[in-house]
């Protein structure tokens, strides 16, 4: 998203101007995140998110660079080395904590970044390309929690590594080499905690590569808005800086400081006991649950019971994967011209009715594969395809949304006039353009 009113980068100094003319660096970046990138002025809290993302794959990638230092790859050694790092390395248990608890808060900041991309409308037309690479990220981080939750090499380690894996056996005829093939044998073993290491290891630059591809393509439309109302003129804009980047620092420190009081209070509330046991494939888990941002998938997955055509298990691994690609369609089954949920007043009400199916898929998800829970999650999980794929049109068809504001700033002045330049700017240049 360009405009007329952006203020141009213009270097200061002979070196900026010399730097500018041989690897305008600099200028992208300015452009990207500074002064010429204007933003619109109605964006809430929810959007501090995805910079909060940014921050945290950053803390994953250099605790992990750190821990890598320190790991030993290998069947009979990885617990111990977990234990050499928690023990002996200096700062070790931080690093390992920071490691640990910055998946769990990478998690939750990516969820509320997408639950509020859900509630805005940020998939439709024309970020349908945000959308779909957001979610490419996601899957990403999902293989790449995976298998780091498989390093430790301890109980939960072990067995969900046997549990995730089997999922591929439940496809006929080609499911038991895929299997086989991943895990380099016919168990979890050496030949799986090395590749398991590796890929933990590669992925997340993976990650950040599409993240750029994510900023880049959102640059083109330029960013959605609270109103969904498109950017009409420079009064609708503020920069992005200092104006948004003030904004999300401040949010930035207080989210970083319950993340450290987690850190340093509570370690390991969001791990698993059973993880601090060495691997034993004698010894079966009473109870084998994977991380908590995983439960409401398992719940989908445990969901059916019942061979019907195809064998359950088949069914349930099928329905867990389609679960996320389902979202991949929503630009196309949310056919409403309307993009924001507030002035969808039935849309919103589904949209509620979503995330408590989803808490209840995540409570369930936790608990043992037995009644009452089986049967809860057997009705959330109709649930949460009937909403994207029966709801969701229908809904988009015939609700009628309250009128929309002509444009952004009257969304955010209700009526009133600029007398004076905000923040001390130069009234007689535009707002945007300072």
């Amino acid at each position: 998203m360009s405009f007329a009113w952006a203020k141009p980068y213009q270097p200061k100094t002979e070196l900026g101007r010399w730097v500018d003319d041989r690897m305008p660096l600099p200028r992208l970046v300015y452009n990207a995140v500074g002064g010429g990138y204007p933003v619109p002025r109605n964006l809430n809290y929810g959007w501090n998110f995805g910079v909060l993302s940014g921050i945290f794959l950053t803390i994953q990638i250099v605790t992990g660079i750190v821990l890598a230092m320190h790991y030993y790859a290998s069947a009979d050694g990885a617990f111990n080395s977990i234990e050499h790092i928690m023990r002996d390395v200096n700062a070790g248990w931080m690093l390992r904590y920071a490691h640990a608890n910055g998946a769990s808060f990478f998690f939750i900041v990516v969820y509320i970044h997408i639950f509020r991309g859900l509630y805005y409308g940020s998939y439709k037309a024309p970020r349908e390309l945000v959308w779909m690479l957001g979610l490419v990220i996601y899957l990403l981080m999902m293989a790449t929690a995976f298998m780091g939750y498989v390093l430790p090499w301890g109980q939960m380690s072990y067995w969900g590594a046997q549990v995730i894996t089997g999922f591929f056996s439940a496809f006929p005829v080609v499911g038991e080499p895929i299997r086989v093939w991943l895990l380099g044998g016919y168990a979890p073993d050496q030949a799986a905690l090395t590749r398991f290491f590796s890929l933990h290891y590669l992925l997340p630059f993976v990650i950040a590569g599409v993240v750029i591809l994510h900023i880049w393509s959102l640059h083109i439309p330029g960013s959605n808005n609270p109103t969904g109302v498109d950017v009409k003129t420079e009064k609708d804009t503020l920069p992005f800086h200092p104006f948004y980047t003030a904004k999300d620092g401040w949010f930035a420190g207080a989210f970083l400081t319950l993340y450290a009081a987690v850190l340093f209070f509570a370690p390991n509330a969001l791990g698993h006991p059973d993880n601090y046991i060495p691997a034993n494939p004698l010894a079966t888990p009473a109870h084998i649950v994977p991380e908590w941002y995983f439960w409401p998938f398992y719940a989908i997955l445990r969901a059916f019971t019942v061979d019907f055509i195809l064998p359950a298990k088949l069914w349930g691994v099928v329905a867990m994967f389609a679960s996320i690609l389902l979202l991949f369609f929503l630009p196309w089954l949310d056919r409403s011209p309307v993009r924001s949920g507030a002035y969808r007043p039935v849309f919103k009400r589904f949209f509620w009715l979503l995330m408590v199916d989803i808490a209840i898929l995540g409570f369930c998800g936790v608990m043992p594969a037995e009644q009452p829970y089986v049967a809860i999650s057997q009705i959330a999980a109709a649930y949460y395809f009937a909403h994207f794929l029966i709801i969701l049109p229908l809904v988009s068809k015939f609700e009628r949304p309250l009128p929309l504001p002509n444009s952004i700033s009257e969304s955010v002045l209700h009526g009133e006039k600029e007398e004076s330049a905000p923040y001390g700017l130069d009234k007689s240049a535009p707002a945007a353009a300072q």
